[in-house]
């Protein structure tokens, strides 16, 4: 990469960045991603087995139309060097959701505080596919938290990281794979065997990520070290490979205990070791502060991304 190329590329970055901080996501019938899980779900249907290497195919066929037109996007700007700043910056819009999850959780505080549970369980359908009918406020709000802080990895700062280290294909190809995730990765009956390869791809492309989102969490946290250190101690208790990362750090920085028993559609139970033990029960005031939490790691995500593209670029061409 060129010492221009750098900048181009994270000013992108940050344009998108201060897209989605003004606008938020583009309208649904425009969204990109809303596209693509059109595309995908239509494929679904046509090409789903139970066995993992009919997932292999679905996940390669579904994707490689993304990946290849990132790449064009790309080629284009090498050809037509005054089109990459705003290539950058649309996909960086439509792959980012910093302002919507921060959104969420601020009307999940709102129906918590105003002791709305009927609608604070409907609300939480649009961030976890738990099972709400029964949850009290305290696990409507920890349900929240998690949340929050496990898509602040999946759709902020893995969509940095990869746009920065790759460009508009890393981008736009990670958003695949992690919407195929959020379609096909689950443990149940028509799942289990089929969106195997959906899940292992998504946990190792934000194998990184997610523990760049519990480092900048600490950052953001009035006391780094204690963060970090919770961190470090709890990110095992989580049964994902990147989830506890990333829960951990907003547990320690909020100061409440995550983790627990929870219920998913089909009576499917995961029971996940505790994170930050001995910290107090989640409620409205923590989910407030899970919010903040979104928006701060997303400007600490897209600054360092762009210093780190224009030094590494700048060192390369000296």
């Amino acid at each position: 990469m060129t010492a221009d190329g750098g900048w181009v590329r994270a000013l992108g970055l940050l344009a998108g960045l201060g897209a989605d901080a003004v606008l938020g996501d583009p309208p649904n019938r425009w969204h990109p991603t809303a596209w693509f899980g059109t595309w995908a779900g239509w494929l679904e249907r046509r090409c789903y087995s139970d066995s993992v290497v009919a997932g292999v195919g679905y996940v390669v066929v579904a994707v490689a139309p993304v990946t290849l037109l990132g790449m064009g996007v790309e080629a284009l700007g090498r050809r037509w060097p005054s089109l990459r700043p705003a290539s950058v910056a649309l996909a960086t819009w439509a792959v980012v959701g910093g302002r919507s999850l921060a959104t969420e959780g601020r009307v999940m505080a709102d129906l918590i505080d105003a002791q709305d549970l009927p609608g604070a369980r409907e609300q939480l359908s649009h961030l976890c596919g738990r099972q709400a009918d029964e949850l009290g406020a305290s696990e409507l709000a920890r349900a929240t938290i998690e949340s929050l802080a496990e898509n602040t990895a999946d759709s902020v700062v893995a969509s940095i990281f990869w746009g920065a280290l790759l460009g508009v294909p890393g981008m736009v190809t990670h958003r695949a794979v992690n919407t195929l995730d959020a379609m096909v990765g689950h443990h149940n009956e028509r799942y289990e065997h089929f969106g195997k390869c959906a899940a292992r791809l998504d946990d190792i492309l934000d194998l990184l990520p997610a523990r760049v989102t519990g480092l900048l969490a600490g950052l953001a946290s009035s006391d780094p070290v204690s963060t970090w250190r919770v961190t470090i101690r709890d990110a095992r208790n989580h049964p994902s490979p990147n989830g506890g990362w990333c829960e951990a750090a907003w547990a320690a920085a909020l100061g409440v205990a995550l983790g627990g028993r929870n219920l998913y559609p089909g009576g499917r139970v995961e029971d996940r070791g505790v994170l930050n033990a001995g910290g107090r029960p989640s409620d409205g005031v923590a989910v407030r502060g899970a919010a903040r939490m979104v928006r701060a790691v997303t400007v600490l995500a897209g600054a360092g991304a762009a210093v780190a593209l224009v030094v590494s670029a700048t060192v390369r061409n000296r």
